[in-house]
């Protein structure tokens, strides 16, 4: 299992008078629903990267808005089950790995770990469990036998590449993440990496179960033959496996409502006979040159890249937090500079060494995060005290402590200066 260095997360005390639960918008009931438990463990699965190269801000982006989920369950008193896959295996990265003559293990191996290093300087809290395609091959055998019975699964009549599918639009519930109708699914499924016109599938949004071998590509024993997992049922079976059916929040950029979640979603209700997740929840798309950010074509900018310039991560973070979880909006030079400058502010308050009472401030970050995280809200209350405080004599030393915890622990934005 993969893994990356802990971060300490201050614990600040239980206050009363904002709501006790947090609320999230679902895209598949589009509302705002309550998620997470009232007490005791909150269970939550983010879609990993494909890791054939580097850590770009739209990855960034999703990251960060689910961190702040975790950061919310946690000052609510919650445990959190946070699981996360790396798609350790997959066409995206072998491509690359034969564009470039690596090997793909290393390519995976080195990208991973750069997207690491970047979730660290970020202070995103690592994953209970972040578990890669190869680890969970095993379980995601498993779950296609588990699947045998419902007469869903079967193989294409291909001599050569007899590939495993599953009727997916046959499942129960099957539409209701995305609400998305069929020729829509369709368009969709071709632009994302899907096989809508496979000769042999009985249905074109049919989904890969399991690859057959193919010449010069890696491949595992298994009871279906010799082959690798299919994109959606490693997710389906990393979830299962390690959160259980019916977890709080299915999380993921909002490109992944179709076909990857709608997907992943039937096949756990074929599997478990319960619903895969109680919440839907997607972060917005960052562009770049008028197109959102993607490796495809090449639009990115990388927070790795940021780092080597001397962006302080905690200014990149800021950027990120500046927009609403669920807008889709573009990235700009302006956009680290307006964070710096805010960064500035705060820490020029922590360094001045007394300021105006916090307690109102620390409920109002609170509060705005646990309603639908809205995090520019948040932000804004920490401005308006921190130009406060330089604007008046303040007197309460005590206080610019406790804002520097709460800013942490609920933000993650460290005001000290890393060194």
């Amino acid at each position: 299992m993969y893994s990356w260095a802990p971060v300490d997360v201050p614990r600040l005390p239980a206050s009363s008078g904002i709501p006790d639960r947090l609320r999230l918008f679902d895209t598949a009931s589009q509302r705002l629903v309550e998620v997470g438990p009232a007490r005791g463990e909150a269970r939550i699965y983010v879609c990993g990267i494909t890791p054939y190269d580097a850590t770009h801000l739209g990855h960034a982006n999703t990251y960060v808005t689910f961190d702040l989920v975790n950061r919310v369950w946690r000052d609510l008193g919650l445990e959190v089950n946070y699981t996360q896959n790396v798609t350790d295996v997959d066409d995206p990265l072998l491509e690359r790995a034969r564009e470039t003559g690596q090997d793909w293990e290393e390519l995976a191996e080195d990208q991973t770990e750069l997207f690491r290093s970047d979730m660290v300087h970020l202070r995103v809290i690592p994953p209970t469990h972040y578990v890669g395609a190869v680890e969970s091959i095993p379980d995601v055998a498993t779950l296609i036998e588990k699947l045998l019975p419902s007469g869903l699964v079967y193989q294409v009549d291909d001599p050569e590449h007899p590939d495993w599918y599953f009727q997916t639009a046959a499942a129960p519930g099957f539409g209701s993440v995305s609400g998305l109708d069929e020729q829509q699914m369709i368009e969709l499924f071709a632009e994302r990496g899907g096989d809508p016109g496979r000769p042999g599938k009985r249905h074109p949004l049919d989904c890969l179960l399991w690859r057959f071998a193919r010449p010069e590509e890696p491949s595992w024993t298994s009871p279906l033959g010799p082959g690798r997992p299919g994109w959606h049922i490693e997710c389906t079976a990393i979830a299962l496996d390690r959160l259980g059916p019916a977890f709080d929040v299915q999380g993921g950029g909002s490109d992944l409502v179709f076909p990857h979640h709608e997907m992943c979603a039937a096949e756990a209700v074929v599997a478990s006979g319960r619903p895969m997740a109680t919440a839907y929840v997607h972060s917005g798309m960052v562009a770049l040159d008028g197109e959102k950010m993607s490796k495809s074509k090449g639009n990115l900018e990388l927070v790795s890249r940021l780092r080597n310039k001397g962006a302080d991560p905690m200014a990149i973070r800021l950027a990120l937090l500046a927009h609403h979880y669920r807008s889709d909006w573009e990235w700009t030079p302006a956009e680290l500079e307006r964070a710096e400058q805010r960064l500035a502010l705060w820490r020029s308050v922590l360094n001045n060494g007394t300021g105006l009472p916090v307690h109102e401030t620390i409920a109002e970050v609170r509060s705005a995060l646990r309603d639908d995280l809205d995090a520019p809200r948040a932000l804004a209350a920490v401005d308006t005290w921190a130009a406060a405080s330089l604007a008046v004599e303040g007197d309460d030393p005590e206080g610019i402590e406790h804002l520097a915890e709460a800013v942490d622990a609920l933000l993650g934005i460290r005001l000290q200066t890393l060194v």
